[in-house]
């Protein structure tokens, strides 16, 4: 069966929106033509939706086997929906806001095929309320009794004071981090662009939802949306939008990979059930004091951060394609993305266009296992062959001592202009997950980073996993709340 095209978002229609609209509006208008619609197997109606807002995987069925790896591919289009409030929230706001995501989910099926909501609520949001009843009611680490939800904190390498500053990143991703204030998190997310340009333009005052009047929700707290991020996923589609584009290294990224570095993240034994990383834990993972039944049982902590991508460095080694034979073959790739050695073989005639991974694999490398080989991996890589990859680097702590993991990433690509330094459309990682702390996250980014061991061993950036190739611009932590108090919470205890 032919692909269906995804209805776009019309040019005309995004040349009469600004603000923080355009570059996310701009990504859904060139999607036109490059992406389509999945064919799905519908979930059961009968499906109650579930207390853990972010619980998608019984609504985004089924799971598919490429090269003998397991993968769930996401709803096609995400919209990460920042906004703040200038001041606390009042009772009628919060009846207003259940009232709003209700009348999202009437209006369109809960299914990959009409669209799924969820909102999250950051420290700032938190600090309007008062300080007692907030405590309360917060999760409790029980490894050092910290509170789940902290402000983030920057990357060790990230651009910022005190940091370690990566010799080869190029000087036009030198951009500095910055820690966002805002009060809320919407993530939207449908297989179809147009539903989500729909339900984000409502909540942000269009007056009209699936072709009808209707008046958007308005607030004593007055929200105004301060950032819009577009982001997708779909097997070729950042290859597709990289020819569509003429990019110096399109014919470098692998044609079957959802992601623009041409490795799929998304096998179902990389990410945890959801439920492994709410704050009351699940499958004998518990990490915070919270009890079934509390407030915030089923919560949990989705990080945000926006990250550019330097491919030009990744697939040519920051050279234009004409001067010559510089360009970085599958086996180095794959070494920063995974492991040291590498565990599949490049081809061996071409290690370089479409990817450059293995004939014999009918995705040439796309899907990959993401192997546990244990939490000291990472160090006995760095010690015994003087290099580390990003893999075995997160898997320091990202993991139970059995290899199951403790995080559930919704990340994908994006491409826009949004914090570059030359105002150019450039390739993103639109980054999110949801993890049982803040502490927990910082952990991982931590041993991402693996300044450490980059020291310890007098290792070469070049050896040095991912990060030279990647840029945080914006960072923030939010706590998402239960389904149940998903509208404003606390509000009603105040």
């Amino acid at each position: 069966m032919a692909p269906i095209l995804a209805k776009p978002v019309s040019r005309r229609t995004l040349l009469r929106t600004g603000g923080a609209f355009v570059g996310a509006l701009g990504t859904l208008a060139l999607l036109e033509g490059l992406a389509w619609l999945p064919q799905r197997v519908a979930a059961a109606d009968t499906l109650a939706l579930p207390d853990v807002q972010f619980d998608l995987a019984p609504f985004v069925p089924p799971a598919q086997t490429f090269d003998g790896v397991t993968v769930r591919l996401p709803p096609v289009i995400t919209a990460f929906v920042t906004a703040r409030l200038s001041r606390a929230p009042s009772k009628d706001d919060q009846a207003r806001m259940e009232a709003a995501l209700t009348t999202i989910e009437a209006r369109y099926p809960y299914s990959p095929s009409g669209v799924f909501t969820h909102i999250a609520y950051s420290d700032n949001y938190f600090a309007r309320l008062p300080a007692s009843l907030v405590s309360a009611n917060t999760p409790r680490t029980l490894s050092d009794n910290q509170p789940v939800l902290k402000r983030a904190v920057p990357g060790p390498t990230d651009v910022a004071p005190g940091n370690h500053v990566l010799e080869l990143r190029r000087p036009e991703f030198n951009v500095a981090v910055r820690m966002e204030n805002n009060d809320l998190l919407f993530t939207v997310r449908s297989d179809v662009a147009a539903i989500v340009d729909d339900v984000v333009r409502w909540l942000s005052g269009s007056g009209r939802l699936k072709g009808d009047s209707l008046a958007s929700p308005r607030f004593d707290a007055s929200m105004t949306i301060t950032s819009h991020r577009a982001m997708f996923i779909q097997r070729g589609l950042p290859r597709r939008i990289a020819d569509d584009q003429r990019l110096p290294f399109a014919s470098f990224v692998n044609p079957s990979s959802p992601m623009w570095m041409g490795f799929a993240d998304q096998q179902i034994d990389a990410s945890s059930p959801a439920e492994d990383v709410t704050f009351v834990g699940g499958h004998g993972i518990r990490l915070s004091n919270a009890q079934p039944g509390d407030y915030f049982d089923n919560g949990s902590i989705q990080h945000l951060s926006h990250v550019l991508l330097d491919l030009r460095q990744f697939y040519l080694d920051g050279r234009d394609p004409k001067e010559g034979d510089v360009r970085e073959n599958f086996d180095e790739r794959l070494q920063y993305m995974f492991e040291s050695p590498s565990q599949v073989q490049e081809d061996s005639k071409d290690p370089f266009t479409d990817g450059g991974g293995p004939r014999d694999l009918s995705t040439r490398g796309a899907f990959l296992p993401n192997v546990f080989r244990g939490a000291n991996y990472a160090n006995h890589s760095a010690q015994q062959f003087a290099r580390m990859g990003h893999v075995s680097q997160l898997h320091r702590s990202g993991r139970t001592s059995d290899g199951r993991p403790i995080h559930l990433r919704i990340d994908g690509p994006g491409f826009d202009a949004m914090d570059t330094t030359t105002g150019q459309n450039t390739p993103k990682l639109q980054f999110s997950g949801f993890f049982p702390s803040a502490d927990f996250f910082s952990t991982l980014r931590r041993n991402q980073s693996s300044v450490d061991l980059l020291n310890a061993f007098d290792l070469e950036e070049e050896d040095h996993g991912i990060e030279r190739f990647i840029t945080a611009t914006r960072r923030q932590n939010f706590l998402i709340p239960p389904r149940r108090h998903r509208a404003f919470p606390l509000i009603e205890r105040t």
